[in-house]
């Protein structure tokens, strides 16, 4: 019988792999990257299992809209706020996405250029 893997970020979410936490409520998590691309580089999932942005319903427009000011509230206590700071979420692996949870990063720490690569 071949069961179905958890994955990484759901492990994660369980505790059953460590990270470096900032933040945790119910339905949302923060931890920080094990591969930083900037000083502050924080990553907020759900502790549903969502794949991917083009997996999300309207059932799921409240929690999007959490996971967006959990990142505006990690960035505060990041001190990263008043200088400045970027979300990001990718969608598939053209555009970066390597784990298939949703997840938003909270970037900062550095100035950031435009358009990104």
């Amino acid at each position: 019988m071949n069961q179905k893997k958890e994955c990484l970020f759901c492990e994660i979410a369980k505790k059953n792999i460590p990270a470096r936490i900032i933040y945790e409520d119910e339905t949302a998590l923060a931890f920080e990257d094990i591969k930083p691309h900037a000083p502050v580089h924080i990553l907020v999932i759900p502790k549903e299992h969502i794949e991917k942005t083009s997996d999300l319903t309207e059932a799921h427009e409240r929690l999007i809209g959490h996971l967006v000011l959990v990142a505006k509230d990690v960035a505060k206590k990041s001190k990263v706020e008043n200088s400045g700071y970027r979300i990001v979420i990718n969608c598939n692996r053209d555009a970066g996405q390597e784990i298939f949870h949703l997840h938003i990063h909270l970037l900062g720490g550095r100035k950031f250029t435009w358009p990104p690569g």
